[in-house]
């Protein structure tokens, strides 16, 4: 089964993540993040699926970020809004996203690579 591949072509360790994945042999379906962001629902799912706080899945380096000063909102925001804040714009969400329906991983380290997506 081929993984979802949800990233931004113009970001840079996407690029790395997406290459990874090539010259590994993996199949993929890459989804613009920004174009078609996952929905609230899909985020609660990949979020729960991935054993990570939901702070996690904030692009902490981005622009939009800093404008919304979402830091700051993070330690008193619900779930529910912090979801919310996510699927409302794909910018916000830190990328690239990867999984197989069971599996998630959120951004890109090789080492984290080669043990959840080689097999």
């Amino acid at each position: 089964m081929a993984l979802t591949f949800y990233w931004y072509p113009n970001c840079g360790t996407c690029k790395k993540a997406k290459a990874w994945l090539e010259s590994n042999g993996i199949a993929f379906e890459p989804i613009h993040i920004v174009e078609h962001p996952p929905s609230k629902e899909e985020l609660k799912e990949l979020y729960e699926k991935s054993n990570l706080e939901l702070k996690k899945f904030f692009n902490t380096s981005g622009k939009k970020y800093r404008e919304l000063g979402i830091k700051d909102k993070i330690p008193t925001a619900t779930e529910d809004e912090l979801l919310q804040l996510l699927a409302s714009d794909g910018m916000l969400i830190k990328r690239p996203i990867v999984t197989d329906g069971s599996k998630v991983t959120v951004g890109f380290k090789e080492e984290q690579f080669e043990q959840t997506w080689k097999s």
